[in-house]
């Protein structure tokens, strides 16, 4: 009998091993679901634009390792902050169909494990972005990272003017990219900044219009009531893209960009803006689907445009 039930603990303990690490590898596109990967993709490619531009027409070579550590502690950071805000709204993002199937919202992974997935890399990418790049990079990460989740994040239940209080920390990437490469903001840094901060009125609009029933369903105040809707919409919509068209050219203004990049931009400042006006007119679900995107080609295309016709 004792032998017997030695027998059955060694058949048992394998299985718990196996049982374990299932889980825990079934976990880990989960927790990656959480970092917002769809979203990081843009903010590592801004992030790599403003480091690219920013080292100008230096002699040496690329410093291929210095851009891998920024764009791994800009990682990071992200990843930390889209997991704390996820924490910080699981309530509201189980009564809206657009995002109750989030890990969290759905009850897939513990709040507890995910409150701390989001600190440690937070606190991982501001350590890394500190001692691997430089401290105003890790400096501009920490300012995103809290003022998206203390300022932006609960002003999204008060006004909708949230939109361009986000905007702020939202196009910072770029500044961090700068600040990486030449340890000092310029111009066409702020340049890049408000290509973004610009950029994002439009994207969140036509965001913001295709899921406006599912925002008011958990109390969010992103489009005002009534008749004013139509109007913040309009205005939301047209006047930044509008502005997007002057704010792009400036890089050949100053010398930093060529011809070539100058009639690109005008050409896809101008296909922006009539997918901006087509929403603002229409303010149906299918043109705000055709602005939102409208608005995920023309940031990384004019981004990318800009590095290849850089002076």
């Amino acid at each position: 009998m004792a032998t017997e039930s030695k027998i059955a603990l060694l058949n048992v303990a394998p299985i718990a091993r196996r049982t374990h690490a299932t889980r825990f590898f079934a976990t880990i596109p989960e927790y990656w679901a959480l970092t917002k990967p769809e979203v990081n993709f843009l903010i590592l490619i801004t992030t790599f634009s403003g480091f690219y531009l920013a080292l100008g027409t230096k002699p040496q070579g690329f410093p291929v390792t210095l851009a891998l550590h920024t764009l791994l502690g800009t990682l990071l950071m992200a990843g930390g902050t889209g997991t704390l805000n996820q924490f910080i709204e699981r309530s509201f993002d189980a009564q809206m169909r657009r995002t109750a199937r989030r890990p969290l919202a759905a009850g897939r992974l513990k709040a507890s494990h995910v409150f701390w997935f989001g600190i440690a890399s937070s606190v991982a990418g501001t350590a890394y972005l500190a001692l691997a790049v430089n401290v105003l990079a890790s400096l501009l990460a920490v300012v995103t990272l809290l003022s998206y989740l203390f300022l932006y994040t609960p002003l999204k239940r008060k006004t909708p003017f949230c939109t361009l209080i986000g905007a702020f920390p939202g196009a910072v990437p770029p500044l961090i990219g700068w600040a990486a490469a030449r340890g000092r903001l310029d111009l066409g840094a702020w340049v890049l900044y408000a290509l973004v901060f610009l950029w994002q009125f439009p994207h969140f609009m036509a965001i913001a219009w295709m899921y406006r029933e599912d925002y008011a369903r958990a109390g969010y105040q992103i489009l005002p009531a009534g008749k004013q809707r139509d109007r913040f919409a309009t205005w939301q919509s047209i006047a930044p893209s509008l502005a997007l068209i002057a704010v792009s050219l400036v890089p050949a203004i100053i010398g930093e960009s060529g011809l070539a990049y100058s009639v690109a931009a005008l050409i896809c400042g101008s296909i922006f803006v009539y997918y901006s006006t087509h929403f603002a007119f229409h303010r149906s679900n299918v043109a705000a689907r055709q602005l939102l995107t409208a608005s995920i080609v023309y940031l990384p295309l004019v981004f990318m445009l800009m590095t290849l016709d850089k002076k």
